[in-house]
């Protein structure tokens, strides 16, 4: 058995969820922040089969989508700070953890 640890986009984390759901996926959800932006995330959590771990990656792979997006900018100077011009990094997609799990028990 392994466990799926799968931090994606806040925009992104009903789709992931809908489509494993609609795949026989149970997963969890949890809200998450993180990254330089400190946005908002989820972490999604899927315990599977081993021979089923291909399926689910490739499904949160089709759901988590990257985007650009446009982010303030500040220069420190002597005297406070000073804005500069906004600057444009890439957001989204997903990250994805594969842990393998020793032992499992439903109480």
């Amino acid at each position: 058995m392994k466990l799926v640890l799968a931090i994606v986009n806040h925009d992104d984390a009903n789709a992931v969820t809908r489509a494993l759901t609609k795949k026989g996926f149970s997963s969890t959800k949890l809200a998450t922040t993180g990254g330089f932006l400190m946005a908002g995330n989820v972490t999604i959590l899927v315990g599977v089969d081993e021979e089923k771990l291909q399926n689910v990656i490739d499904t949160i792979r089709e759901e988590s989508h990257s985007r650009k997006q446009m982010i303030p900018t500040s220069t420190e100077m002597s005297y406070g700070y000073y804005p500069s011009m906004p600057v444009e990094v890439t957001v989204g997609g997903a990250t994805i953890f594969v842990l393998d799990i020793e032992r499992f028990e439903r109480v």
